[in-house]
């Protein structure tokens, strides 16, 4: 039984990027690459491996050509993401052949995060986006404060659609649409979803749902009800963003996996190599872990 949901859901875990960019202490390098191999192994066909940002104001993504050097392979959808030209150009030096690039709906978050406005950031990317599609890139276009922004409060969805329309018209491959304060309610996450499917049948849609107030399952599920199966989630629960005050972490990957297989949705991720995943990083972590489902099960894991 599924409800009438999609039969099949393909989980991007974005856990060694957007889980660990905002951790406060530096994660060995070795422990990184241990842990993105273990997540692979679990059956994760997507992952976010790391970013191409200056490593002054991101130090935890310090080590990104060595993660891309030793991370990369055949079997997986790698991805890297990168804010910017110079960014860019760190990626196309290495064989990594699929970019995420990001920009926020509101404006004030832009400026916060990158320094531009969204009218700017999008200046700037959709030359590079048709530059990279010209050279057989796939482009991830990750699309902040798609539902409330922590300085303007609630976004309008046709401003969210316009900036995946501009972002689809660049060439992109993919929209990963993201509750970066985690905020929405589901029936904001099925009516944005519902729209975007409608507006861009052609186009990967993935949704990107923070935790902060506990509800990122039932968002997830009411996007489902949309029509989406692609989600971002991070194992263990990790991540949050230093330009959004109060954001937690992403969905969990365990919690996430454990939600669809329970209503009959394939995933293809073995959950105990996944918990096995998780307590690789666990203990270089600043925070514990929260996740439900390692909560339950962290002690039958060997």
């Amino acid at each position: 039984m599924t409800l009438g949901l999609p039969k099949k859901v393909t989980i991007i875990e974005v856990g060694p990027r957007d889980g660990l960019q905002n951790e406060k202490s530096f994660v060995p390098t070795e422990v990184k690459k241990e842990f993105i191999k273990s997540l692979k192994n679990a059956g994760l066909t997507e992952v976010e491996l790391t970013s191409f940002v200056s490593p002054k104001w991101v130090p935890q993504m310090g080590d990104a050509a060595e993660i891309v050097a030793d991370c990369l392979d055949g079997d997986t959808r790698d991805i890297v993401l990168a804010p910017n030209r110079k960014g860019i150009d760190r990626v196309v030096m290495t064989d990594c052949k699929a970019v995420a690039v990001f920009v926020g709906v509101s404006n004030t978050f832009n400026k916060k995060n990158i320094n531009k406005t969204t009218l700017e950031s999008m200046a700037e990317l959709k030359p590079i986006i048709g530059e990279l599609k010209e050279k057989g890139y796939f482009v991830r276009a990750c699309i902040s404060t798609a539902f409330y922004c922590p300085y303007e409060g609630e976004v309008k969805p046709e401003d969210a659609v316009e900036l995946c329309r501009q972002f689809v018209e660049a060439g992109a491959d993919e929209l990963s649409v993201a509750d970066t304060i985690g905020m929405a309610a589901p029936h904001e996450s099925y009516e944005l979803f519902s729209r975007l499917k409608t507006e861009f049948p052609n186009t990967l849609l993935t949704a990107h749902f923070h935790d902060t107030r506990k509800m990122a399952l039932t968002n997830i599920f009411a996007a489902l009800q949309a029509g989406v199966d692609r989600f971002d989630t991070s194992a263990g629960g990790l991540g949050g963003c230093p330009f959004a005050p109060g954001a937690a972490g992403n969905a969990a990957t365990e919690d996430v996996v454990y939600m669809l297989e329970r209503i009959g949705i394939e995933t293809n991720v073995d959950l105990e190599k996944l918990m096995q995943a998780v307590k690789i990083v666990q203990p270089h972590l600043s925070r514990p872990i929260e996740s439900t489902y390692f909560r339950l099960n962290a002690e039958t894991v060997k």
